[in-house]
């Protein structure tokens, strides 16, 4: 097999299964930090537990989160050297910022917020969970800044055939960059409310004890989700405007793709400059799937008088609502880099120069364990997700005071 084709299958793999962890974790941190407002201003028990339990949720998709994003890190530098020695000086900025001063942080708070539970007074343990979520939307930030050069290339010059940062503001003001980094923060908070509602759903359908904190969930989820949506509609269809001219090979072209192709065949030879039609295919179902899931907002009158759950029929369209965001999400990211294609910085470095020169049997086998690899941590994560919601808001393992055994009896409060 081609190992260009072996390393792109596996930039793709690893890419978008981390993605998924992603948006999860912008998602659910958000909410987190409204609950935990929440307890916090009214002191209210209830708000408590809620915070406790989609705590748990969010600890144990952001752990293994960063395992699927270290595998991610490590076929970047094992497939991908051309990228980092013709535009690393440049490409490598945003990144190396985002993790000496996004992720790092984002690690510490979440690590004193999970074991600071009882020992530090509320407000300062609020505070280290609004200090989690600025510092991971300041990652998602750069990291897009990162994506936005790639997608156009700005603020450089070429020395020796080498990509040199000359203005670093030009990094922030890409206009790549705006519509994008809405359009992901916008894909998470979705990706969240829906997760919330979808749970909730589930134990309103059985009827758990924990069914008023789950009512309240449910309202916030499917609000969330009514808002987020059209955010993500918004930013999404704002990307087809001036912006979108910037790469007039994309999504079909444009006449203005031809004299950019002939001028880059003079530079870099004859070949095929137009991108491949999987990226328009999953842009169309992509599109679907968001006018799919903008009936939400026919969901949020039945919240009146707890009709949505009267009636119960809603309660399995939400339940049944669960896979879609994460499919619009892998298929958004697929348009956009395949789109992008045939180049990793678009104009200025070919996808055949950025890869690494080694055997096409070392990219398989490579190809090969980082997808069982990333399979088993996705398998693993979403195992562990289901488990723990299963087991309902009744005392969460987060957050229980110390000194309690695990096995003793504990009252389910209930709330009206």
């Amino acid at each position: 097999m081609d190992t260009l084709l072996l390393a792109r299958l596996q930039f793709a793999t690893t890419t978008s299964i981390h993605f998924l962890f992603v948006v999860v974790t912008l998602g659910l941190v958000t909410l987190l930090v409204v609950l935990q407002t929440a307890w916090f201003l009214t002191g209210n028990p209830r708000w408590e537990r809620l915070t406790r339990f989609w705590g748990q949720l969010y600890v144990i998709n952001y752990v293994l989160g960063i395992a699927t994003g270290l595998v991610m890190e490590f076929q970047f530098g094992l497939n991908w050297s051309g990228l980092s020695r013709y535009v690393g000086n440049v490409f490598g900025a945003p990144l190396a910022i985002e993790t000496l001063l996004a992720f790092f942080l984002e690690s510490t708070f979440l690590g004193m917020w999970i074991f600071g539970w009882h020992r530090l007074r509320r407000g300062l343990h609020l505070a280290l969970l609004w200090g989690v979520a600025l510092t991971a939307y300041a990652s998602a930030f750069w990291i897009m800044v990162a994506n936005a050069w790639l997608q156009n290339p700005v603020g450089y010059e070429l020395r020796d055939g080498i990509a040199h940062l000359t203005d670093f503001t030009a990094l922030l003001t890409n206009p790549t960059l705006g519509f994008a980094f809405g359009h992901v923060v916008a894909a998470g908070l979705l990706t969240g409310g829906v997760l919330m509602a979808a749970v909730s759903a589930w134990h309103l359908i059985r009827r758990t004890p924990d069914f008023a904190l789950f009512r309240t969930s449910l309202r916030i989820g499917l609000v969330t989700a009514a808002l987020a949506v059209t955010l993500v509609q918004g930013f999404g269809f704002a990307q087809f405007g001036p912006v979108g001219q910037l790469q007039p090979t994309k999504f079909g072209g444009s006449p203005a793709a031809d004299p950019l192709i002939a001028e880059w065949t003079a530079q870099f030879g004859p070949g095929d400059y137009t991108p491949p039609a999987l990226s328009s295919v999953g842009l169309g179902f992509m599109i679907l799937i968001g006018f799919t899931l903008g009936c939400v907002w026919l969901l949020l009158p039945l919240l009146w008088r707890d009709w949505i759950i009267r009636l119960r029929f809603p309660l399995w369209l939400t339940l049944a609502a669960l896979p879609l965001p994460f499919v619009a999400v892998i298929l958004g990211w697929i348009a956009r880099e395949v789109g992008r294609q045939p180049w990793v910085a678009y104009g200025l470095l070919p996808t055949d120069r950025a890869v690494s020169g080694v055997d096409a049997g070392v990219m398989l086998a490579s190809l090969i364990g980082f997808s069982l690899l990333l399979g088993a941590l996705a398998v693993t994560n979403w195992t562990l997700l289901a488990r723990a919601a299963a087991r309902g808001a009744a005392d969460p393992a987060l957050g229980r005071p110390p000194g309690t055994p695990d096995d003793e009896p504990r009252p389910v409060p209930a709330f009206a």
